[in-house]
């Protein structure tokens, strides 16, 4: 397997230090070190091996408050530059005063929803004490990890380390789509089309598992159950579904769901045969197996109480019509359950955007099916930030069918 290096840029003012990092990370003087403003022209790259990330990429970028024509050609460069990285170094130099230049660094990082970490890069040995100055200056810096340090001290590089490690995640983290999938085995796809379906494909999480299932050597099997009819409680529609079941001469290994038809699978899958929903498969695909963390979140609709706000979030602005999960079906069933609650929305990038998110008591995210895993994961990083718990579409209808069927939902990823 091929790996694909991760790009690591250092951003920052002139003289914040930046070069000095390259050089710490890099253990040789990779970058021209010298206090004359602008001494880097233009990127310095350099290739090496991170114990725990594995192969790199760093960007040592010229600093972007140069106020001069060859300055506005610096800062095109090195946001340029910001656009390919994995992850953004911010370099500070806290005894300054101006954070303009920061703040547009940190514009750019959340437009292009890049991990970033900011370095306070201490000159001198009380600098420190700016700091919390800085952070008075840009409140945005709380949805970022800090670490304060010299890029001078060789000491320091070792902590640096640690904690890049600790807070970057590499695009090389492989993750399975169905970690559980067996081979020769049959997958039941239950896929209740409605007005909203477009016609002549699946809908993407629908199409991933099909070729998933088909790729792994087992055997995807759609059927589109009635929906309007399954909830009226039309007896002619669950006869139809036993007979499908029935119909196996090896009994199929799991049913996945559109999480809208949870109410009925709930009910009418047999106990011996697994129960999940595409929902639940992507978000935790997209979150990289987080899982777990939606399933915590949910358990907050338990403590719930009249005045608190709840934001649904939804990645895409598909054509909303109807029976809308996330603009109806949830909505109706938290103003059915918990009176006095009231509903937000966000839609697109209108997230990145909601400088309000200390307000609500839980955010309802949709399944990330149409968003990358890096933009899904800077959502998160935002609402860990602010302590805000959050779950998603396929949890939150699963939730509401009762803990068992939570359980038999989760259960398949989170014993993986």
């Amino acid at each position: 397997m091929i790996i694909e290096r991760d790009h690591i840029g250092i951003f920052g003012k002139m003289n914040s230090g930046k070069s000095s990092i390259m050089n710490l990370l890099t253990q040789q003087v990779t970058s021209i070190v010298d206090p004359t403003p602008g001494t880097t022209a233009d990127t310095k790259i350099t290739l090496q091996e991170i114990h725990g990330i594995g192969p790199v990429k760093l960007f040592d970028t010229a600093g972007i408050d140069e106020q001069d024509r060859l300055g506005e050609k610096k800062r095109k460069k090195a946001f340029s530059d910001l656009k390919e990285c994995d992850l953004v170094l911010l370099v500070i130099n806290p005894e300054t005063t101006d954070f303009s230049t920061e703040q547009s660094i940190i514009e750019q990082a959340r437009a292009h929803d890049k991990q970033m970490i900011v370095i306070f890069n201490l000159f001198d040995s009380d600098a420190e004490r700016f700091v919390d100055v800085v952070r008075q200056e840009m409140p945005v810096l709380k949805y970022y990890p800090t670490i304060i340090g010299s890029a001078i001290d060789l000491d320091f590089r070792s902590v640096l380390l640690d904690f890049l490690l600790k807070n970057f995640q590499s695009k090389n983290e492989k993750l399975e789509l169905l970690p559980f999938l067996e081979e020769d085995e049959f997958y039941v796809l239950n896929i209740p089309m409605d007005e909203e379906t477009p016609s002549g494909r699946f809908l993407r999480p629908q199409s991933m598992a099909q070729e998933y299932i088909t790729r792994n050597f087992a055997y995807p099997v759609a059927y589109r159950m009635n929906l309007t009819k399954a909830r009226a409680g039309d007896p002619e529609e669950q006869t139809r579904f036993n007979q499908f079941i029935a119909s196996f001469n090896k009994r199929p290994k799991m049913i996945i769901t559109d999480s809208q038809a949870m109410d009925i699978m709930n009910e009418w899958t047999p106990d011996d045969i697994a129960l999940t929903t595409f929902s639940v498969m992507m978000i935790n695909y997209v979150s990289r197996g987080r899982l777990n963390e939606f399933v915590n979140g949910v358990r907050t609709l338990s403590t719930l109480k009249e005045g608190d706000k709840i934001l649904i979030v939804e990645a895409c602005n598909h054509s909303r019509i109807n029976e809308d999960i996330g603009t109806v079906q949830i909505p109706n069933y938290i103003e059915k359950k918990f009176p006095g609650v009231s509903i937000d929305y966000n839609f697109g990038r209108e997230f990145q955007e909601n400088e309000h998110l200390k307000e609500y008591k839980l955010v309802i995210h949709c399944g990330g099916c149409m968003i990358s895993a890096q933009k899904l994961m800077a959502r998160l990083r935002d609402l860990r930030a602010v302590g805000i718990p959050y779950t998603n579409y396929g949890v939150f209808l699963s939730f509401v069918q009762g803990s068992a069927a939570l359980k038999k939902v989760v259960e398949p990823w989170i014993e993986q």
